[in-house]
């Protein structure tokens, strides 16, 4: 392990000696070599003031954050006074809401932290509970749902049988199979269920009747 690591880093070191070593272009080493960047020269005797009271003067050479920047330059050159470039009462409020938003302190992190596992808690738990409520209404609503599937299949072959009886009769009645959407059959069916509403409304009638007369009871013959 020890001598695979020495042989990488003599490699490395071969590598960087033949780059140094190996003839550079000569137009590259003019070029660095004559490589002077000129200092930043700042006029400390006539320092760039913007008038302020000027119209040609652009808005963002009149705020305060241009009159810092000023200052750092030029410093008292500047004519600025210091003291006009701490923030005021609103800006210190605003910059001191900001740091309580951004950095809170330890204690507020802390508390935001337990309310944070609070309500993820109260959530998990909530979700466990309707999950425990939804498992034991599960037998429940299996038994329902297979009801309503019998129940659907049931409808569901008596609408063939009655659709099937319907046809049969509409051939005997027309002597030749009729199209289930032709005026004949539909009028034909409207003619049936009015009759079977008739049959059904007269057995109602005919049940009431009997129970009235059932409740009604003989006198008792006297001795």
């Amino acid at each position: 392990m020890a001598s695979s690591v020495w042989f990488g880093r003599a490699a490395v070191m071969c590598r960087a000696l033949n780059w140094i070593s190996a003839p550079k272009p000569v137009s590259s080493l003019i070029q660095t070599a004559s490589y002077n960047p000129k200092p930043l020269r700042l006029n400390l005797r006539e320092p760039y003031i913007p008038d302020k009271d000027s119209e040609k003067t652009p808005e963002w050479q009149k705020t305060a954050r241009y009159d810092r920047k000023l200052y750092g330059r030029y410093g008292s050159a500047s004519g600025i006074d210091p003291a006009s470039l701490w923030p005021t009462h609103e800006e210190l409020d605003k910059i001191i809401a900001e740091e309580n938003e951004w950095h809170p302190p330890l204690e507020v992190m802390r508390q935001n932290i337990v309310a944070r596992e609070k309500e993820e808690t109260e959530k998990r738990l909530a979700k466990e509970k309707l999950i425990a409520a939804n498992m034991a209404k599960m037998p429940k609503m299996v038994a329902d749902w297979r009801r309503e599937k019998r129940e659907a299949k049931v409808k569901l072959k008596e609408e063939k049988a009655r659709r099937a009886k319907l046809l049969a009769e509409a051939r005997e009645r027309f002597g030749y199979n009729v199209d289930p959407r032709s005026p004949k059959f539909l009028e034909m069916v409207a003619e049936i269920e009015k009759e079977e509403k008739k049959k059904k409304k007269l057995l109602k009638r005919r049940q009431r009747e009997e129970q009235a007369a059932g409740l009604v009871t003989p006198p008792a013959a006297s001795s």
